[in-house]
């Protein structure tokens, strides 16, 4: 899909490609290393360069990114004093060390040599000469400014969108608002480079997500999960772009001077000694008219006109003209046939079974060391009550409280009771200060955990792959909570019970990209841990309509 993304962000007026690097992925155990195939980042820069763009790395070594454990892997738990890359969110949580810390990574970046620019994005005192930059999506009025006059205006991430959490909604950021801001950071904190955190979201394959975070990621961004154009933000960006290069000369060599035009109006001109550029800024809440060089303008709310030459009007961030496009998934084959399935029902252990003891509850994240999301606490509990009641706690958290518990009775056996609860983590954390204290699984029982007895998991079936060149995607509107993997490949967490407030799942359909399918004779495996119907999952391609 590399070249075809690329090529589209091309197309649509971008001169930079950004990605981060994935440290989990990269070194998933200590001194083993993947670089090949959809990990091979030299072959990714290298296709940017065949095509004319540059390149902005994130080397992290930490990115966070809504990616489990930050990005970092998780042999690095057991290792004290590791690290994070939006320093500025944690530096207090460290004291005294913090800016000695910041000051250091500043030095070994610089001492490297790259002959490169180093940029640290929300670090107001990122020391000389690594730059300062703002993230969110009003930089051009948070922006405080490098802070040293000797540094450029860096918008490190201009959110296109938000990541979304199961249970959530997606958030909706308007092509116009994004165009109005963009503009505004360019004339109003004299900015020279614009990131759009993202430009293209993609999927979170296999367990790759913090945690409760959705595996789309930023579908709502110009170009959507499966690399379609999503209109109108990719149009009405394109035409801002394309406006804002036409102004480049007098933007970088001319002189700026603003002139107040209203309460809420203004005008800043770039004269240089050949070209002129303007930009009429209404920030108001209203159209209103406006008399620029003797010339009446039309401004809409909240709007930007840009106007090379300084005459007419090129562009203006508030009209969107781009014909709004819609998405449709279209069913091509449903795995409705039981005789194709094939079911294993998870064994669920006692105490005698298991192999790994201790006198405390175990941490789940040092225990299982992310390779799995699920891990089984057992013990037995001799009573001789010949009708004895306990209380048996169990819930799921969600994004903003991970730390809940509901309560109900369940009836002990008179004698020997072996009590089982697997533990279900939904991604790892991914930010803040002291990361490796962090602890993961039961933490108190009374019993406290979810019981499974009822519940069978595990299916399995074959399928080809649909003709033609559309993005495929798994409809899994049937099923409960669990994992899918196709043909080995881990395409993410799905939750469909956990709905949003509007009573229905946060996602439904789970990307399969094509590169992942053969011909004939895909394997699809499904792990339900609830109740799910394997019946009802079709396998859908997607389509653009306007």
């Amino acid at each position: 899909m590399w070249p075809n993304l690329i090529a589209k962000a091309k197309e649509g007026g971008l001169d930079v490609i950004q990605t981060y690097v994935f440290w989990n992925l990269h070194e998933p155990h200590q001194g083993q290393y993947e670089f090949s195939g959809r990990f091979d980042l030299v072959g990714f820069i290298k296709e940017i360069q065949a095509q004319g763009l540059y390149v902005t790395l994130r080397i992290g070594p930490y990115i966070e990114s809504e990616c489990t454990y930050g990005g970092l892997p998780l042999w690095l738990h057991d290792i004290p004093g590791i690290i994070e890359n939006e320093y500025g969110n944690v530096e207090m949580g460290f004291q005294e060390k913090g800016l000695s810390y910041v000051r250091w990574a500043a030095q070994m970046a610089v001492g490297l040599q790259t002959g490169v620019p180093w940029v640290m994005c929300k670090q107001d005192d990122a020391p000389d000469p690594v730059i300062n930059a703002c993230n969110g999506m009003q930089c051009g009025k948070t922006f405080k400014g490098p802070n040293s006059p000797n540094k450029p205006s860096l918008w490190t991430e201009n959110w296109t969108s938000f990541y979304q959490a199961f249970g959530g909604v997606p958030y909706l950021r308007s092509a116009s608002d994004i165009a109005y801001n963009v503009a505004l950071f360019i004339i109003a904190k004299k900015g020279s480079y614009v990131n759009y955190y993202m430009y293209h979201g993609g999927t979170n394959f296999d367990r790759l997500a913090s945690p409760f975070i959705t595996t789309a990621y930023y579908d709502e961004a110009p170009l959507d999960e499966y690399g379609l154009i999503r209109q109108p933000k990719w149009g009405h960006l394109k035409e801002l772009h394309a406006a804002i290069k036409s102004c480049s000369q007098p933007l970088l060599y001319g002189t700026q001077t603003t002139f107040i035009l209203g309460l809420q109006q203004k005008a800043y001109v770039f004269r240089s000694s050949t070209q002129c550029a303007s930009f009429l800024e209404n920030s108001g809440p209203r159209d209103v008219t406006i008399q620029f060089l003797n010339i009446p303008y039309q401004l809409p709310r909240k709007s930007i006109s840009i106007l090379p030459g300084c005459k007419n009007v090129a562009f203006n961030t508030g009209k969107v003209i781009i014909q709004n496009s819609v998405r449709e998934m279209k069913p091509q084959l449903r795995f409705n046939s039981a005789e194709k399935w094939k079911v294993y029902t998870e064994a669920i252990p006692n105490f005698d079974d298991t192999s790994l003891r201790a006198n405390r509850l175990l941490d789940q994240i040092g225990t299982a060391k992310d390779i799995s999301d699920y891990m089984w606490y057992t013990f037995r509990l001799n009573d001789n009550s010949p009708t004895a009641q306990s209380v048996l706690s169990s819930a799921h958290g969600n994004h903003d409280n991970m730390f809940v518990a509901t309560e109900h009775n369940v009836n002990l056996v008179n004698g020997m009771n072996n009590i089982s609860i697997l533990s279900a983590t939904v991604g790892l954390p991914n930010s803040g200060a002291y990361l490796e204290r962090r602890v993961a699984g039961l933490r108190k029982v009374k019993v406290q955990g979810r019981d499974f007895t009822n519940y069978s998991w595990g299916y399995q079936t074959t399928f080809d792959a649909p003709e033609g060149n559309n993005p495929v995607v798994l409809n899994l509107g049937s099923m409960g909570k669990g994992l899918a993997w196709v043909n080995g490949q881990g395409i993410g967490r799905y939750w469909i019970s956990f709905h949003t407030p509007k009573g229905t799942p946060s996602q439904q359909w789970y990307h399969i990209p094509r590169s992942f399918l053969k011909p004939t004779g895909n394997l699809l495996v499904i792990l339900e841990e609830e109740t799910g119907n394997p019946l009802g999952i079709t396998l859908d391609t997607v389509y653009i309509t306007n």
